[in-house]
């Protein structure tokens, strides 16, 4: 454990923060005062984070590249060059073809390994981009065993849309269970997903939904601009939940840890996670 009398990451030259989020681009602009994303767009630029992640669901309804063009662009596509983004189910509704806007917008900063999904590594943190759409498909769970095997890296952050455990309106989805399998025995530290669009933490736990201490701690992160969703069924280990309140999750890295802060759009902090330690 680590920790400092004001609560933020310890000096070193490792220390990094990363703004994250995922649920963004609702079909609006900032001339509509009810339009969340420009909003959270503004936080998050103002953080001024050593990069940006998005956990899907980048642009509604159908991604469609004219949508990224007209909103996502102007508000979160500001700091594009800066994001490490992964695809949501809207992405593949696309008439063009799934995931065809998103790969077209993006590009290289989406595919920079080719694929849809990928890994970078930041300080002593290897980062995991994987497209939850496809993890029925054998070559991205081929993809991930083979990542992780080469990984170097003490500490590991996966993220995706699709999350494993969620008390929102979606639920728990199983098609996130043999990739979290595969996290938990690589002794993966973090995994961050979207699609239910409100903010949640939970302890860490296993694949099956235990408490462990050499879990996994999962962050739901669906609260960048789309419309909020309810808590309906409060799962097991389920630490705090908070819907209806747009904002990003501001993550603080180190060498050895980290922890993280829930911050609504008008700047004010509405959670704190515990630190924790590296596995």
């Amino acid at each position: 454990m680590y920790g400092t009398v004001d609560g933020g990451p310890p000096p070193g030259g490792g220390a990094f923060t990363v703004v994250a989020a995922g649920d963004i681009a609702a079909q609006c602009t900032a001339s509509d005062s009810g339009c969340a994303h420009p909003k959270t767009a503004a936080l998050a630029r103002q953080i001024d984070p050593k990069f940006y992640l998005t956990m899907g669901d980048n642009q509604y309804d159908d991604a469609r590249i004219a949508d990224f063009r007209a909103y996502y662009d102007k508000s979160w596509g500001t700091f594009k060059d800066k994001t490490h983004p992964v695809p949501g189910n809207h992405e593949t509704y696309d008439p063009a073809g799934p995931l065809a806007g998103y790969k077209a917008y993006f590009g290289n900063i989406a595919y920079p390994q080719g694929k849809s999904y990928y890994s970078f590594d930041e300080g002593n943190w290897h980062f995991i981009a994987l497209d939850s759409n496809a993890f029925d498909q054998a070559a991205q769970i081929d993809w991930l065993k083979a990542d992780l095997a080469a990984n170097g890296k003490q500490c590991i952050a996966a993220y995706w849309h699709h999350p494993l455990y969620s008390s929102g309106g979606h639920g728990n989805d199983p098609v996130s269970k043999p990739v979290w399998k595969i996290l938990y025995a690589a002794k993966a530290d973090l995994v961050l997903n979207g699609h239910d669009h409100h903010y949640e933490r939970f302890a860490p736990q296993n694949a099956d939904g235990k408490a462990a201490a050499d879990g996994i701690v999962e962050i739901v992160g669906g609260m960048g601009g789309a419309e909020p969703y309810p808590i309906e069924q409060v799962q097991p280990n389920s630490q705090k939940r908070i819907s209806g309140q747009y904002g990003v999750l501001k993550l603080d890295f180190t060498d050895s840890g980290y922890g993280w802060t829930y911050v609504a759009a008008d700047g004010s902090v509405k959670d704190t996670s515990p630190k924790y330690s590296c596995h």
